[in-house]
């Protein structure tokens, strides 16, 4: 199913921790989660990808209850709810994306810079509720800690 022109569905719902451990409910959300997915998509990925024109690579959308779990995930994450990716782009390093984003007037919630390996974007379809919120996830002590940029 695409959810827009260049995104689809089941590339929003990929999880190989899911088809290791054998949780099938990862394939089946509800329709909110594919709404959600589709306004993040819309709103967002689909944006982003036209102004880079190029491939964006998704490596976690749409996360189940025992997927985050299973993956030690926030017990908040917008991942439950079909609000947020994790992405990538191959001619860009994951500051060089997450700069680009951050400097684009796209509408986002939560944009984080993880680790220097991937770049977290979350879209709340309450739009008011969309705070473009700029952070860094650095491992300290063995812990995340989130630091405002």
């Amino acid at each position: 199913m695409n959810l827009t022109k260049n995104f689809y569905l089941d590339e929003m719902l990929a999880s190989q921790s899911a088809v290791r451990l054998g949780f099938d409910e990862q394939f089946t959300p509800d329709q909110a989660v594919i709404d959600n997915l589709r306004a993040l998509c819309l709103n967002v990925l689909q944006p982003l990808r036209d102004g880079l024109q190029r491939a964006i690579l998704t490596s976690s959308g749409y996360r189940c209850p025992r997927v985050n779990q299973a993956i030690g995930g926030a017990k908040t994450s917008q991942h439950l709810f079909g609000m947020a990716a994790d992405i990538n782009v191959g001619h860009l390093t994951t500051e060089q994306l997450y700069q680009r984003i951050k400097k684009s007037g796209l509408v986002f919630d939560q944009l984080i810079q993880e680790f220097d390996r991937w770049v977290h974007v979350s879209y709340n379809p309450d739009l008011n509720a969309n705070r473009r919120q700029c952070l860094r996830a650095v491992k300290e002590n063995g812990a995340t800690r989130y630091i405002p940029d």
